[in-house]
């Protein structure tokens, strides 16, 4: 054998070793790299679950809507009910927001409900309906019980530029009263009373009518008004029991209403800021308790009467 075979073959043992020798190794090594990587893993898992559980949370019994039961033995309806009690139990900072803006509004619309005979479950309805906020929908619905510019025409509402009393907590809750008596009369049934207001009563009877049932809970609907009633029973169940969804809260934490008192005006005012002023108040504390006056004047030409709302120091 030549120097330059002898070379070749004593090259190619020492590759062939090193390969068995790494290829030995090797799994040793990924092993304790594994071991490493899991044990952190382990550590992790366990740390969040010490301090942190999403849980699957128990169905309650006897959930009901204005003495009406929900029948979670439906299967859909089960599923419904679970999905509106999960999502807003889990979003937290909202369903405390919802309890904290309850303390300050909710007496104020149950007096208004029981003297229209009109079940306390729906103040509920405008919670879910605008979160108890002046809000304005992209559809043009506006106030706390979201009232679209024709139904609170058709129900005595002032509604223009200078005043829009959609804004006006007690005139639209009568409102939302009315409607929700005549959806009352017309399908017997409070909870499908509910479905029409988020969908007309146009709309739940020609789905009644096309479907050949009598309630809300054998419809087929879009989302928004399937998901609707549940999401008003989801709110009444968690706030009805904050505590046992997690809520902790003191007192003190809740939003109160302030004492006020109201004097008549049958005049214009040429400037609210101004009249702000005059009773001892800035144009924003004004505009908060009087949202329903748009502007920065009141052009009542007619001398219609308004009572305006002033806080009592």
């Amino acid at each position: 054998m030549t120097n330059a075979n002898k070379f070749i073959v004593i090259i190619s043992v020492l590759i062939v070793s090193a390969f068995f020798i790494k290829a030995t190794q090797q799994p040793n090594e990924l092993n304790t790299d594994s071991e490493k990587s899991n044990s952190k893993i382990d550590l992790t898992v366990k740390k969040t679950k010490d301090n942190y559980e999403i849980k699957a949370l128990k169905m309650p019994e006897n959930l009901s809507f204005a003495g009406e039961r929900v029948p979670i033995e439906i299967q859909d309806v089960y599923e419904r009910m679970d999905r509106e009690l999960l999502v807003n139990t889990f979003w937290q900072s909202n369903a405390l927001l919802y309890i904290k803006r309850a303390n300050k509004y909710f007496p104020t619309i149950e007096k208004i409900l029981a003297e229209n005979g009109i079940p306390d479950d729906f103040k509920y309805l405008a919670l879910i309906e605008s979160g108890l906020l002046n809000a304005t929908s992209p559809a043009g619905a506006k106030g706390f019980w979201q009232i679209m510019r024709t139904t609170g025409k058709e129900n005595g509402l002032e509604i223009n530029k200078n005043v829009d009393e959609r804004f006006h907590l007690e005139k639209a809750t009568k409102v939302a009263c009315n409607y929700l008596k005549k959806a009352h009369q017309k399908f017997g049934s409070w909870t499908t009373a509910a479905a029409a207001y988020n969908a007309g009563r146009a709309g739940i009877l020609k789905q009644l009518d096309k479907q050949q049932v009598t309630n809300y809970y054998d419809l087929l609907l879009g989302n928004e008004t399937s998901r609707y009633v549940f999401r008003i029973i989801a709110a009444k169940e968690i706030l009805t029991h904050p505590l046992k969804y997690g809520f902790a809260f003191d007192k003190h934490d809740l939003y109160t209403k302030k004492e006020t008192y109201t004097v008549e005006v049958d005049s214009i005012i040429k400037n609210i800021a101004n009249f702000a002023r005059y009773y001892g108040m800035n144009y924003k504390e004004f505009k908060i308790l009087n949202p329903w006056l748009r502007e920065n004047t009141l052009n009542n030409a007619s001398h219609k009467k308004y009572q305006i709302t002033l806080p009592r120091k």
